[in-house]
């Protein structure tokens, strides 16, 4: 049966919920990442991986959507809880241009207390005086947002993408079963949601990513539907240019983390290049998993591997620290390194 469904996706044929819950469960991962890489081959060049270059800016660490498995929150009131100031955000993404990265990352928790002006002010700061590309708000930042200054979600999108927002990145994902999400945070947007606010940033020009964040108590029927979940609506609407499986990190006690192995890894790379046929890249982790397994996921499915990151609070990479680290990354795992924006042009 495994042989049978591997077969049908090399032929170019989609695959089932249920073919890939029995792929999930029961392939060997070297049969997994071998058609994965096959797939690759034969719908991007062969010879090429992607890399970018960004700062990542958390403009606040207020938030109350609750998180399990987050440290990085404080509550509103917290003494230890930050805003960034205008000319902060300025000094940072000044510096991210003096060393190469001409994009941002704006993200934070949720706070419904800032302004939408804050939000008009640094956006047009970041797009149309410093001239970057600026991917921002998750789907609960856009959902409450909305809500708060009554806005639909369209005329919400409309506003900040006129002020300068060019993309959406589809965090808090993570596992987008009831089951998960009620172990991530009740407060979280279900799966339908999730997938309701992604829909309408791709109708408004905004695209993006997806991701899925495996590594706790999930089951396979979980992995299956979320992978599910986004190749819906990936029919419906086309946004996502890309897709990135990432792994729970250790942040909190009160959110269980198990241990992912390397052949677990990499067969989700290759599960999610298989299953997930109307996405055209696939993302390595090198930030998260490491340069040795990020080598071997482009071995099994991934074109491109997300780096290299300007941190936010201390100013350096994770994973690669330079963009000529990552060309020699990707050259030394056997292709040729293409610098891409985060829109993939």
């Amino acid at each position: 049966m495994i042989t049978t469904i591997l077969d049908k996706a090399l032929a170019g044929k989609r695959i089932s919920r249920e073919e890939g819950l029995a792929l999930w469960c029961h392939a060997d991962w070297t049969e997994m990442v071998d058609v994965g890489n096959d797939l690759r081959k034969h719908r991007l060049n062969p010879n090429v991986v992607g890399y970018t270059a960004y700062r990542l800016i958390n403009y606040t660490n207020a938030c109350d959507i609750d998180c399990t498995f987050c440290s990085f929150q404080d509550e509103v009131a917290s003494s230890r809880a930050y805003v960034l100031s205008l000319d902060e955000i300025r000094a940072k993404a000044t510096e991210a241009l003096r060393l190469g990265a001409d994009q941002i990352l704006f993200q934070g928790g949720v706070h419904v207390g800032i302004p939408k002006q804050y939000y008009l002010d640094v956006l047009n700061m970041l797009a149309h005086e410093l001239g970057m590309h600026v991917r921002g708000f998750s789907p609960i930042e856009i959902q409450r947002y909305a809500q708060n200054f009554g806005m639909t979600i369209p005329a919400f999108l409309a506003e900040m993408k006129e002020a300068g927002l060019a993309s959406v990145p589809g965090a808090g994902a993570e596992i987008l079963t009831e089951r998960m999400r009620q172990k991530l945070s009740p407060k979280k947007l279900p799966l339908q949601d999730w997938c309701d606010v992604m829909g309408e940033c791709h109708k408004a020009g905004l695209p993006g990513s997806a991701n899925i964040v495996f590594g706790s108590d999930e089951i396979p029927d979980d992995i299956i539907d979320h992978l599910d979940a986004i190749r819906t609506q990936q029919d419906k609407t086309g946004g996502f240019n890309s897709f990135v499986p990432w792994i729970f990190q250790p942040q909190t006690k009160r959110f269980f983390i198990r241990h992912v192995t390397g052949p677990e890894y990499l067969k989700m790379v290759a599960l999610c290049r298989i299953y997930l046929d109307n996405v055209v890249h696939i993302e390595a982790s090198a930030l998260v998993m490491g340069k040795e397994l990020a080598e071997l996921a482009l071995h099994s499915g991934a074109d491109d591997i997300n780096s290299y990151v300007i941190e936010e609070n201390v100013l350096r990479s994770r994973g690669l620290a330079s963009e000529a680290a990552a060309q020699k990354f990707i050259r030394e795992a056997g292709f040729e390194p293409k610098r891409r924006k985060f829109n993939f042009d």
